[in-house]
């Protein structure tokens, strides 16, 4: 964000408008200490007029802090907004650092011994375990883990052993997973977390897709703060305050419900807890889809939008369910909302039930697939033409890792940029420094997106402020 020192009050108000509520405080603190530390820079050892200070600034002298605080706000009030924007971004600095470590996975563990955990699959062969039919596993599970590493120790042994693909995190308050492989190799990997001792996993808890370990470009297996970035320790916000867990079937009945009301959305908000890309190409009728860009933006979300969701029933959706364990817990944490509730086992469960249901489109998922459909439903276009086009594709451009809808003809065409910035640096290629591949590529995506949406501040007809709703 740039704060330039000639800003007006206008473009302060406009820029502080694009903070969330949390960072509107931060800069409100930072404004105060900016404006404090500029009129005691200002203050002399000069003659003094009963008990009040004396101040020199711009030639003049001033007695007392009512005097010296006048003018500071009047004639220097560019100049503090400079410095207050300095120490804001610091502050920042400071704070995404924090959360970094939170998503960061902790240190390689030492090497310990975890084989009584493994398998025996002497009456498989190598040829079941690399080839033939793939399947792709998405699960989480929530528990105590006195031993983290430990259990990230045995994922890796198991995973290799049975050379699957895909993402394991692993945390003190449990696990969360997406791997790939050959049928036979999922199926035993299932069967060794249901058995486990420590996790007594059910097998409801997975949810399976075609794929395989082509899916995955790697394994990666760690120990982390939390098993969703959410970006708030568990230990301020834990997954025991989740929202009531509905089953497919009951969602499907509350969902018919909210569409049969038609233009009235009374006192019901159906609300998408994944990222904008996720629900542009599949999403619920009528559904508040936040445009974030990740989910540890959500908490900031729900912050800045709380009185849309003031004495509201809420109902919650994700791809496989664990994001609205954090997410619900932390809305009823907020104590604004009549009730909570979220879709047990997510998109994912809810679409083996209901292919043809009330979620329409595809259903983006965190792999080389980027997507899996029940149904023919198209509900996103082409970013050049408009045509209905509902498939991801990388930015074309080096180092920009946006996702973007080009048709096939307008690939043809050349056009596979996420956006005319990046269209053009694809057509300047040229070699990039080692500073430039240290950096994520900015961009129109990027650049142009409000870190955190005001939906309480949007109004559509009828509805709810910021509902899509789905024909």
């Amino acid at each position: 964000m740039d704060w330039e020192p000639e800003a007006s009050p206008s473009r302060e108000l406009k820029r502080k408008n694009l903070l969330s509520a949390s960072q509107r405080r931060t800069f409100s603190l930072c404004r105060r200490k900016s404006f404090a530390a500029f009129v005691a820079s200002k203050r002399d050892g000069g003659q003094r007029q009963g008990n009040a200070a004396s101040f020199s600034c711009c030639g003049r002298t001033f007695e007392g802090h009512a005097a010296i605080h006048k003018h500071a706000a009047g004639t220097h009030d560019a100049e503090i907004q400079q410095l207050a924007g300095t120490a804001y971004e610091e502050e920042e600095e400071e704070e995404e650092a924090e959360t970094q470590k939170l998503n960061d996975p902790e240190p390689e563990p030492e090497p310990v011994d975890v084989s009584a955990w493994i398998p025996d699959t002497g009456h498989i062969s190598e040829e079941q375990l690399l080839k033939g039919p793939g399947k792709v596993l998405l699960y989480y599970h929530y528990c105590e883990l006195e031993e983290p590493r430990l259990i990230c120790a045995w994922q890796k042994a198991l995973c290799e052993k049975l050379h699957l693909t895909g993402k394991v995190r692993v945390a003190a308050e449990g696990l969360n997973g997406t791997v790939g492989g050959t049928a036979v190799a999922t199926g035993v990997y299932a069967e060794a977390m249901c058995s486990h001792p420590l996790l007594e996993m059910d097998k409801e808890e997975f949810k399976s897709s075609d794929g395989g370990a082509a899916c995955f470009t790697e394994l990666r297996v760690g120990v982390y703060k939390e098993i969703v970035p959410m970006g708030v320790d568990p230990e301020l916000i834990s997954y025991r305050l989740a929202g009531v867990r509905l089953e497919p079937e009951e969602f499907h009945k509350e969902v018919r419900a909210l569409v049969a009301e038609g233009g009235l959305c009374g006192d019901t908000i159906l609300l998408d807890c994944r990222n904008f890309y996720e629900s542009k190409i599949g999403r619920f009728a009528r559904c508040l889809a936040p445009n974030i860009r990740k989910f540890s933006y959500f908490p900031d979300y729900v912050d800045q939008n709380l009185e849309l969701f003031r004495d509201k029933k809420v109902l919650m959706y994700c791809t496989g369910g664990v994001r609205c364990e954090r997410g619900s817990a932390y809305l009823r944490a907020k104590g604004v909302c009549k009730e909570v509730y979220q879709l047990k086992g997510g998109i994912h469960k809810y679409l083996e039930r209901f292919p043809n249901g009330f979620y329409r489109g595809k259903l983006f998922v965190f792999d080389g697939r980027y997507a899996i459909s029940s149904n023919d439903d198209v509900i996103a276009d082409c970013r050049y033409c408009c045509a209905p086009w509902d498939r991801y594709e990388l930015c074309s451009t080096q180092f920009c890792r946006q996702l973007v809808l080009s048709c096939p003809g307008c690939r043809r065409d050349g056009r596979t940029a996420c956006c005319p910035t990046c269209q053009t640096k694809g057509q300047a290629k040229g070699e990039a420094s080692a500073a430039d591949r240290r950096h994520k590529e900015e961009c129109e995506c990027t650049g142009g997106r409000p870190r955190i949406p005001q939906d309480a501040q949007r109004q559509s007809g009828r509805c709810q402020p910021g509902q899509e709703e789905v024909q």
